[in-house]
């Protein structure tokens, strides 16, 4: 009976997913759900040297035992498609079929989306994707930021990071993935990202090692161990359908790998694995013309737009630095001096 005891734990420890005893209730912020149910509510922000926030949150707590997973999007309020296709979740994920729980964040950054302000929080004018783990004697952006590390990084064991193309970023679709140096969560996040199924990419390097000032959410999560990865879709504030099912089935397939859900994952079959990425800059004020479009396969020194002064003169030759594929463009014609022009995705030497 020992031996087969033994036999039986090693087989689950040879699916690298955590063990779990069902739980009778899980909470997350105001929101508790018991097993095989699914509950609303909200992480409260408090006030402080700013105004508080209320950010919506659900659970999603299987009838069956399982893992927690963690979806979350809406850090730029108006990217959309991760928007609308972590709602769309909300609807489709019933807790009677999921094995574990699931915890989703449908809108980090409510004042960008009510406003219609891309990239930051106007509250303080801050990216509530850029200090991470947060901090409760900060402005709304870092105590946000604080309670979600809190209440949604560190009781999950994985997490997904949904992102797109902003009201100024025409963008392809594609996913981050960033090695830890840990063998098995590196191979389990790795798993993730090829079970999510976008065809191109960014092995992320370089990234703050430092726990206590982690920037990103999905490093935030690796640095405490949990595998997590990041995906984008949609473009200029546009929301089309393809783009909303790539990441709801991205997602379910995901959960399929991590046996959350029946069925099997559709695993992403030889991806464009892109080894960095190179940002092209706005070196002043003027009117941008492009001349490719989002997933656009661009050679060193191409020209791929320009910008013009208001009277029409040409000021600028937008050229690219390297050969690799155009993530995202410009989508307007607005242009600022350090202003993100385009990003280029470089294609790595080999596969990880």
């Amino acid at each position: 009976m020992f031996c087969r005891i033994l036999g039986f734990v090693a087989l689950l420890l040879a699916t690298n997913y955590p063990l779990h005893a069902q739980r009778a209730a899980f909470t997350v912020g105001t929101a508790t759900a018991a097993a095989g149910q699914k509950a609303n509510g909200y992480i409260e922000v408090p006030a402080g040297v700013d105004a508080g926030t209320n950010i919506p949150v659900v659970v999603v707590n299987g009838a069956k035992p399982g893992p927690v997973l963690a979806l979350v999007t809406g850090a730029h309020g108006t990217e959309y498609v991760s928007i609308i296709a972590v709602e769309k979740l909300i609807g489709e994920l019933d807790p009677s079929q999921v094995s574990g729980t699931v915890i989703l964040v449908p809108l980090v950054n409510l004042l960008s989306f009510e406003q219609k302000v891309p990239h930051v929080n106007p509250a303080d004018n801050k990216s509530m994707n850029r200090f991470y783990p947060g901090k409760m004697d900060g402005t709304q952006t870092d105590r946000a930021l604080f309670m979600i590390t809190k209440e949604v990084v560190d009781p999950c064991d994985y997490l997904i990071d949904y992102h797109g193309g902003d009201l100024d970023e025409s963008l392809r679709p594609y996913a981050y993935w960033g090695a830890t140096g840990k063998e098995a969560q590196d191979r389990i996040s790795k798993q993730m990202v090829l079970a999510f199924g976008l065809d191109h990419i960014i092995i992320w390097g370089e990234r703050p090692t430092d726990a206590t000032a982690s920037r990103y959410l999905d490093n935030t999560a690796s640095l405490r161990g949990k595998p997590a990865i990041v995906v984008e879709a949609g473009h200029a504030g546009t929301v089309e359908s393809d783009d909303v099912a790539l990441l709801v089935n991205g997602t379910l397939s995901t959960m399929r790998a991590l046996k959350m859900i029946a069925g099997e994952p559709h695993y992403i079959e030889n991806p464009v694995w892109l080894g960095k990425v190179v940002d092209v800059i706005s070196e002043g004020p003027g009117i941008w013309y492009p001349l490719v479009k989002r997933g656009t396969y661009v050679s060193e020194g191409m020209k791929i737009g320009y910008v013009t002064d208001y009277f029409g003169k040409v000021i600028l030759d937008a050229r690219s630095p390297v050969s690799g594929v155009i993530l995202h463009v410009n989508a307007v014609p607005s242009l600022k001096k350090g202003d993100n022009i385009a990003d280029i995705g470089v294609v790595a030497a080999k596969a990880p």
